[in-house]
């Protein structure tokens, strides 16, 4: 690192310009190649406050810190200088001696004014090291030093913006926020009061300066929190000449080449200025005592157990008389300050008096805003809990809200009372404002989850009157279906807008949102009407073949018709295609205003009766259901176009042909199963034919017996084989189905005929025994009588 930063003394402690070191450096680090495309930045601030060590994390250098073991003493003597490491574009960095050194002594500050001013006047960037603790102070921040800075260098040297980076270390819990407004007041202030020429006496300071605020953390007790924001710091730095970037105004720059020469001169001009005025002795003491008397008793007041244990009660709850006890214990601070300050210079003790008050006061502002806080949310959750429980009992919600929100205010304006600090000049207006707010955002939400709630609660209303009835209507429909539907529609909405506006009155709100709401709710009703509609138009195929099925396959009682072979089935058929077609009519168009139209004129004519419509239209060459759209029926009511609407009819059709042939086919089947005897002519042909074989059988009645046994057999055939239902289907199909069943048939009759004639030769025990009982008396009756007679003779 040594050999690519490349440290130079540029100069000494003596105040001696080191030029041949100077132009060593500019060749090692071939800055004269640079052209204008480098940078410079120095920093300048107390001594011991960490500037070589910043410098070195910050831009890789390798400066000669303070052993902090060996005691504080002085590091760095006169300007170092040396090339920052692995930043574009190249960057010079300059080391300053710091200031309020010891080794100088008091009365000979003109070295530090002198490089100070140096740094200023070569710089593009300047970093003023400062301590967070000495924000406000008189010589710990610097403000006599850049006072006289200010007024020197515009007497000496032409406008060139300087980039003022301060760079506060060892940063405490005050935000940055409230730390940089103080410190750039401050420089403002001394700004102000530095003696201008006449040129520059209405120049603003961002014409020379651009004043821009950092802070770190301690180094010895967080060098790890240090490291990470000085690697971002660093970041800010890369193309820092860029336009945006953090060099200010490029244009009094001078060629790379250049920079020894100017620098020389400038130093020159410095070192021969001998009007660098010091303040008075006494205004010194006066503010680096009252200075040490105030951090003393800021000190103090930090370590105070009962303000310790005022800020800790307060981070978790509410503090009863927190006002009278911070007040008190302020005023105990500040009237320490007041008895040991009283001797010194009435202006400084005024001024240190009053910087004392305001970093006790940011010191307790969090406390305060903390207090303000609890009573904004304790207030708010009254107010919540109190406007739920109005709501629930029934009362308006305007009046509820109106009621609940001038109570709690009341409320909180006399809590924020109680924690006024006297010395402060704060208000809890902004505390109000942001619980205003919050009031109403609540009420806000409340009263939306309300209306949304009970806009749905009607909306599932009109969904449950509307769906279901709309359905049925359509799937019934008719000539008055779209009539009936209006109907429902208009009784339906009527109905639910009674009820929602009545219960949007309690809300008192402006007619033209209520009109609104009331609107929305009305074309939500007729959005569920037409959604339903489209979602039937999308089922209308199924519907229809439905309606046919029932109307052909059903009588005029609701019975299923038998095909006997006396029924019209062309007439049944047109009368079930005429309803089916009035059902796709229906459903073609949304008809909820009161407009006549000729769809189903059209549906008919093209689709019912094709000759008709083409004799009706001989002079018109094209399909009149060739079309996107409906006469007189806006593309937002279609729910079928005219080309959907005869797609669906030749589909209907084709899915209907076969039940139609069905029927057809039973019903001839019918009617050849009743017609199964030959013709008449062909009996009376027979009988004469037949004669004399009908006279041989009459003369010989064993012929009759055979054609008896013939003709039973036959019909136990017929019966079994069920010939005339077979038959019914067509003569191919009855001698297959014959054909398939007759040989098991005879097989089963004849098994049948076996066993009855097996059962009747076996002879039964039973009844051979019981036939012996009753032959026996007659047996012995009869040798009875036959010896009775015997006798006799």
């Amino acid at each position: 690192m040594d050999k690519e930063c490349c440290s130079t003394h540029l100069i000494d402690g003596d105040g001696n310009f080191n030029v041949e070191g100077v132009d060593i450096f500019m060749k090692e680090v071939k800055l004269t190649e640079c052209g204008l495309s480098y940078a410079v930045v120095a920093i300048m601030g107390p001594q011991s406050s960490g500037k070589s060590t910043l410098m070195n994390h910050l831009f890789n250098t390798n400066f000669r810190e303070m052993d902090a073991f060996k005691g504080r003493s002085q590091t760095t003597k006169g300007i170092w200088m040396a090339r920052c490491v692995g930043m574009e574009p190249c960057t010079v960095v300059m080391d300053l001696e710091g200031t309020d050194g010891r080794e100088r002594g008091e009365d000979d500050t003109a070295f530090e004014k002198q490089s100070s001013l140096f740094a200023l006047a070569v710089s593009d960037i300047v970093l003023i090291n400062m301590w967070c603790h000495d924000i406000g102070r008189e010589q710990a921040a610097n403000k006599p030093l850049l006072k006289t800075v200010f007024q020197v260098m515009m007497r000496l040297f032409s406008p060139r913006k300087t980039t003022l980076l301060f760079v506060i270390r060892d940063k405490t819990r005050t935000p940055l926020e409230n730390l940089e407004p103080v410190l750039r007041e401050d420089i403002q202030k001394i700004w102000d009061s530095v003696p201008k020429p006449e040129a520059h006496r209405e120049t603003p300071l961002s014409d020379f300066f651009n004043v821009q605020v950092v802070a770190l953390s301690s180094f010895e007790e967080r060098e790890d929190q240090f490291r990470e924001q000085v690697a971002d710091l660093r970041k800010r730095f890369h193309q820092s000449i860029a336009p945006g970037g953090l060099a200010g105004d490029r244009r009094g720059v001078v060629p790379a080449s250049g920079f020894s020469f100017s620098a020389q001169q400038i130093w020159k001009v410095i070192k021969e200025n001998k009007d660098l005025d010091l303040p008075a002795h006494k205004v010194m003491v006066a503010t680096v005592r009252c200075d040490e008397i105030a951090n003393e008793k800021f000190s103090s007041f930090t370590e105070n157990a009962e303000w310790r244990e005022l800020e800790e009660t307060v981070k978790t709850e509410l503090v009863r008389g927190f006002g009278k006890k911070l007040t008190s214990i302020i005023d105990v601070c500040i009237k320490e300050y007041d008895y040991e300050a009283t001797f010194f210079d009435e202006g400084v003790r005024t001024a240190k008096r009053k910087q004392l008050e305001d970093k006790l006061l940011q010191l307790v502002q969090p406390a305060y805003q903390s207090m303000l806080g609890h009573i904004r949310t304790g207030t708010l959750d009254k107010f919540k809990e109190s406007f739920n429980k109005a709501l629930n009992e029934g009362k308006g919600f305007s009046a509820a809200a109106r009621d609940c929100t001038k109570l709690c205010m009341s409320q909180f304006d006399e809590e924020a009372e109680g924690v006024h600090v006297e010395q402060a000049n704060w208000d809890a207006s902004k505390v109000r404002e942001k619980l205003i707010r919050d009031i109403d955002a609540h009420t806000e939400s409340v009263q939306t989850a309300k209306l949304s709630e009970l806009t749905s609660t009607y909306e599932t209303k009109l969904n449950e009157a509307l769906s279901a009835p709309v359905e049925a209507l359509l799937d019934g429909a008719s000539s008055d279906t779209w009539l009936a539907i209006r109907k429902l529609l208009q009784r339906e909405k009527e109905k639910s807008v009674s009820g929602f506006s009545a219960a949007l009155s309690g809300f008192e709100m402006d007619n033209s949102t209520k009109d609104k709401m009331v609107s929305k709710l009305e074309t939500h009703a007729r959005g569920i009407v037409e959604a339903k509609a489209k979602e039937e138009a999308g089922r209308v195929l199924i519907r229809m073949k439905d309606r046919f099925t029932t109307l052909f396959s059903h009588d005029s009682d609701s019975m299923p018709r038998v095909w006997s072979g006396k029924e019209d089935i062309r007439g049944i058929t047109k009368t079930a295609r005429a309803a089916s077609l009035k059902l796709l009519s229906i459903m073609a168009a949304i008809r909820l205003e009161d407009d006549a139209d000729n769809i189903e004129n059209l549906l008919s004519l093209a689709l019912m009766d094709p000759k008709a419509a083409a004799s009706a239209n001989k002079s018109i060459t094209a399909d009149p259901l060739a079309s996107s759209s409906w006469d007189k029926i806006p593309t937002t009511r279609t729910l079928l176009t005219p080309v959907q609407c005869k797609s669906l009819w030749r589909q209907f059709k084709s899915e209907t042909e076969y039940t139609v042939g069905q029927a057809i086919s039973s019903q001839e089947a019918s009617k050849r199963s009743n017609n199964w005897l030959p013709p008449p002519w062909a009996i009376v042909a027979l009988f004469i034919l037949g004669f004399n074989e009908f006279m041989t059988l009459l003369r010989n009645p064993l012929y009759l017996g055979v054609i008896f046994m013939g003709f039973l057999l036959a019909k136990a055939l017929w019966v079994q084989l069920d010939v005339s239902n077979d038959f019914r289907l067509g003569v191919l199909p009855g001698l297959l189905s014959i054909s398939t069943k007759f040989l098991p048939t005879v097989m089963n009759l004849m098994k049948k005929l076996a066993e009855e004639g097996t059962a009747a030769a076996t002879p039964n025990p039973e009844r051979n025994a019981s036939s012996q009982s009753k032959s026996s008396p007659a047996s012995s009756g009869v040798t009875s009588s036959d010896s009775a007679h015997n006798k006799t003779q």
